[in-house]
């Protein structure tokens, strides 16, 4: 069956997000029937590079045989059992070893499915942590322009919009928004606001040093730095996402340690399986998770949690993810590759006159595309033309995103950046 059926047997019964599906199969969708390392295979065997990491958690390429051993061998002992009131060994190991890593003071580790679900948790926690603690007015955030915090309700109204999402405007709730990261005064604002609403502010959130899903837009460590600084000079919470930076995509495990600060809440997911089964968590500090200590059963419980959480499988995958992180000097690649995959890019795709900037933090970069006119979708064209060399890439408006495995090789790394300046250089008005 070719790809093209298979397509259309996909529109027929499955809903795509972020996808318009009444012309899905128009955009050519590749249909993945199997992975290979660094590679998916369609479903009439043509390879494609996987240059966005399965849109940013396959941390260590696909089939990874140590990985799959650690699911096997927890299946064995069994996939999945309650967190709520009971325990299962598999996950007080992966906290243990999160325990040592995360930039989180005596942290405590409440598990979920996926990113936004953590968001959702931090900010649940966030503001009961002030009801627990008898402080009142504690009911406001503060966001950053451009932010991506997740599509449930609540990391949408923390997010800074976009997306298509302003149809569900009337259901957020109103945070005091900093402007986004290309704004030279973004800090300037963010700390003056904390400053000033310090009684209000229940916790300031943050996507420390890159903001992904606005096109990898970037900042200094030294103002996530001062941003940490004033609130806890004003008692206000922290909340960094780490949801696409953490286990290793800036070069270190996590971006928090770039800008050296210890966040109150820490949200963590996509790369933490290494791209195998949906696993997010919420880490907070000994502080915050004290404040909900109380008799059993009393208002001071965090009455939140899922069904799936902490699942067996997920965790065992985890634990053995971060094992081989540390193993492989997988960081040191990160690192490596980073600055090849910088100098590629002022090489070979700046200087493009349909090319406006390029971006690189560790393996997270953005190409920011200059069409003369609206409508062009200069960014879904370029994307497409890396697909057709056989490089999987995928775009943030007329911004094309390379999010690479953490272990990509050199040449792998020629092969995409030599696949987007074709696909680039082909582009006409």
């Amino acid at each position: 069956m070719s790809n093209d059926e298979w397509a259309q047997r996909d529109a027929n019964v499955v809903w795509h997000g972020f996808t318009q599906m009444d012309s899905y199969t128009e955009n050519s969708p590749i249909v993945v029937d199997r992975t290979d390392g660094r590679y998916v295979i369609d479903t009439e065997g043509r390879r494609y590079l996987d240059a966005i990491s399965s849109l940013w958690v396959t941390t260590l390429g696909h089939r990874v045989p140590e990985l799959d051993d650690a699911l096997v061998a927890q299946l064995q002992r069994g996939a999945h059992t309650t967190m709520l009131g009971n325990g299962n060994t598999i996950v007080v190991e992966l906290s243990e070893a999160l325990a040592r890593v995360v930039p989180v003071d005596d942290p405590h580790f409440l598990y979920a499915s996926d990113g936004a679900s953590a968001v959702e948790q931090a900010l649940k926690i966030a503001f009961q942590y002030w009801v627990n603690r008898g402080v009142t007015g504690r009911n406001t955030f503060l966001g950053f322009g451009g932010a991506y915090h997740g599509d449930t309700i609540g990391a949408l109204s923390l997010g800074g919009g976009g997306f298509g999402t302003s149809i569900f405007d009337p259901l957020r709730f109103p945070v005091l928004r900093a402007p986004e990261f290309a704004d030279p005064a973004c800090f300037d604002v963010a700390c003056q606001m904390i400053a000033d609403h310090p009684t209000e502010l229940a916790a300031a959130i943050i996507e420390p040093l890159v903001q992904g899903a606005s096109g990898m837009q970037m900042c200094d460590p030294t103002d996530v730095a001062r941003l940490a600084a004033t609130c806890k000079e004003h008692d206000v919470l922290l909340i960094c996402d780490e949801i696409a930076t953490g286990f290793g995509r800036t070069g270190t495990l996590f971006a928090s340690e770039l800008a050296g600060i210890r966040p109150d809440l820490l949200c963590l997911g996509k790369g933490m399986t290494a791209g195998y089964l949906p696993m997010s968590v919420t880490a907070a500090s000994g502080d915050v998770f004290d404040a909900f200590l109380g008799p059993d059963l009393s208002e001071k419980t965090l009455y939140h949690g899922h069904s799936y959480s902490g699942n067996a499988l997920a965790a065992a995958v985890a634990l053995r993810h971060l094992e081989l992180i540390d193993a492989w000097d997988v960081l040191a690649n990160v690192r490596e590759r980073s600055e090849e995959l910088e100098q590629l890019l002022d090489d070979r795709i700046a200087p493009l006159s349909q090319v406006k900037d390029t971006r690189v933090r560790g393996l997270m970069s953005g190409i920011d595309l200059a069409p003369p006119r609206d409508g062009l979708r200069w960014g879904r064209r370029a994307s497409a033309g890396a697909v057709e060399r056989g490089v999987l890439v995928r775009p943030i408006g007329d911004t094309v995103i390379l999010m690479p495995p953490l272990t990509i090789t050199s040449e792998e790394l020629h092969t995409t950046v030599r696949a987007v300046h074709e696909s680039i250089a082909d582009l006409e008005p």
